[in-house]
């Protein structure tokens, strides 16, 4: 039983995550006025979406609903995002912020990956996938820095 529901934590960890990504970067295509830069955006969207959905569908593969992000988390994540890039659209900054972002998401899935170690496999390669994403996105990002 701990593994089934430990796999459902895990996965909705994993799911959540993704939903976060989403949502934040689909906020940054509309605040960016780059269009080099939103091709970027809309190629780690492409990828979040992929993990986001894989998520739901193993979910629902254990009769299980996905967890959303609670609202409050949503908003308060909206509002930082646009009071920060309120006087600073610029690619570097919106890259600054996130490579801050998915650096924490690089710590916080390490961990998850050492404390879910005994996860269904298609369920770590979901972590591990989005584990590469972050990683990949803070070198992407890292190319726009000034």
């Amino acid at each position: 039983m701990f593994i089934i529901n430990g796999n459902v934590e895990f996965l909705n960890y994993i799911h959540q995550n993704a939903e976060m990504g989403k949502d934040t970067i689909n906020q940054l295509i509309g605040i960016s006025q780059d269009e080099e830069y939103k091709k970027m955006l809309r190629s780690q969207l492409q990828e979040y979406n992929m993990i986001y959905d894989s998520t739901d569908k193993k979910l629902k593969e254990l009769n299980k609903e996905a967890k959303d992000i609670n609202a409050f988390s949503k908003v308060s994540t909206y509002v930082m995002v646009n009071f920060k890039t309120l006087t600073n659209k610029s690619p570097s900054h919106i890259s600054e912020m996130l490579i801050q972002g998915s650096t924490m998401g690089i710590i916080d899935i390490t961990k998850k990956l050492k404390e879910y170690a005994d996860a269904d496999e298609e369920i770590l390669a979901l972590a591990n996938k989005l584990l590469q994403l972050e990683q990949n996105n803070v070198e992407e990002c890292k190319k726009y820095l000034q």
